[in-house]
């Protein structure tokens, strides 16, 4: 399993916007040198709390100051772009990252974002269907020629091709578009609302709808490609990370709440209701790394088949200090349950001490060291 972060980003208001579009930076540089492998970085338009307006450009960025992680547009919203402008961005940000880019679409989150650019949402998932197709036409080489309501394509092509075969994932909620989209073209699946109450019952379906939609269009298609989404926050004890999400858990999901329209936010007034809410429901985790293992396991449970990447939610539930740690522990704790790679140290360990020959012998060999010593030492003496 691979591990990664979902960084719409979330900011509260009020703060200086300039300052937090640069932590989310430093917590992406960080993320590279904690060994985590992706990170998907989204795009919106208003509301004021997920700043970045082009995942494009802040990738770019990011790029430059890391080495290994892969980094992802979370999504593109492809109503919001013609498609060939947009081909032509993403195919010049694989070259520029060397092929460290993925490429995440979706029909846009925001209805708010929707109405500055007059764009209907009753269409605005046809409207992404239809926009992957000619964009994939474009990736792969083609020479297209489309007319939509909304856009026009004539004899279009891409000046340059794909540096890499990039990885490209389509966004779910609870609605079954996303898999439906995903299945027909043979992609990867983002479910975003994996840990939503009723997004965990609808991951078996979810599968289930992709499989029957891609066997239609003759598509392969692979659970390693299917990525799940939820939050989560860690200390060492449970009392100490419920403490620390005191200083911003509500203004989280007062945003869910009444902006973002997603059932992330159970009702709760006080600190500890609210982190009761999160961890009763399943919608997310504060507490512990064992908490953590219990529910990516659930979700694999859920899933009926096992996925290839959970991602986290980035959020600033707690203080940079606090948040910096989470991940940490994250790493060094859950990360390595689900990759094996805490295994074979263990299994080497348990070897070694297994073998009590192996202990006789240092023994042995520090004895004779000693006996050598002694007796050239009475030799030269004689001398």
């Amino acid at each position: 399993m691979r591990f990664g972060i979902w960084m719409a980003p979330l900011h509260p208001v009020g703060q200086n916007p300039h300052l937090a579009l640069h932590r989310d930076l430093e917590l992406i540089e960080y993320l590279d040198r904690l060994g985590y492998e992706e990170a998907w970085i989204g795009e919106h338009h208003s509301a004021g709390y997920e700043l970045v307006a082009s995942p494009e450009v802040f990738i770019a960025a990011a790029a430059e100051r890391t080495r290994h992680i892969k980094l992802g547009t979370g999504v593109s919203s492809l109503p919001y772009h013609h498609p060939l402008i947009l081909a032509d961005r993403i195919v010049l940000l694989d070259h520029l990252t060397r092929g460290r880019m993925m490429f995440g679409v979706g029909p846009g989150a925001l209805t708010s974002d929707a109405y500055m650019m007059g764009l209907p949402t009753d269409r605005a998932r046809a409207r992404m269907e239809e926009a992957l197709e000619a964009i994939l036409r474009l990736f792969h080489g083609e020479r297209v020629t489309m007319e939509t309501d909304w856009f026009v394509l004539r004899d279009a092509a891409l000046q340059l091709l794909p540096y890499s075969d990039f990885e490209i994932a389509v966004a779910a909620g609870i609605s079954p578009a996303g898999p439906r989209a995903a299945g027909r073209f043979g992609l990867g699946l983002l479910s975003v609302g994996a840990t939503l109450n009723g997004g965990v019952d609808m991951l078996g379906a979810h599968w289930s709808v992709l499989e029957e939609r891609a066997a239609a269009f003759q598509q392969t298609v692979s659970r390693s490609r299917w990525r799940l989404v939820g939050p989560m926050h860690l200390a060492e004890t449970e009392e100490q990370a419920r403490a620390e999400v005191a200083f911003g858990l509500k203004d989280w999901l007062e945003y869910f709440k009444n902006i973002a329209a997603l059932p992330f936010a159970p009702k709760a007034d006080s600190p500890d209701e609210r982190a009761d809410a999160m961890n009763e429901s399943g919608i997310g985790v504060i507490g512990t790394p064992d908490q953590a293992v219990a529910q990516i396991q659930r979700l694999v449970d859920q899933s009926q088949g096992g996925f290839g990447t959970f991602l986290l939610v980035a959020h600033e539930w707690a203080n940079r200090e606090a948040t910096m740690r989470s991940y940490e522990l994250f790493a060094r704790y859950v990360a390595p349950l689900f990759q094996g790679s805490a295994v074979p140290p263990v299994r080497s360990r348990q070897w070694v001490v297994s073998q009590p020959a192996f202990m006789d012998a240092a023994g042995a060999a520090i004895v004779k060291a000693i006996s050598d010593h002694q007796a050239e030492k009475a030799s030269s003496q004689e001398r």
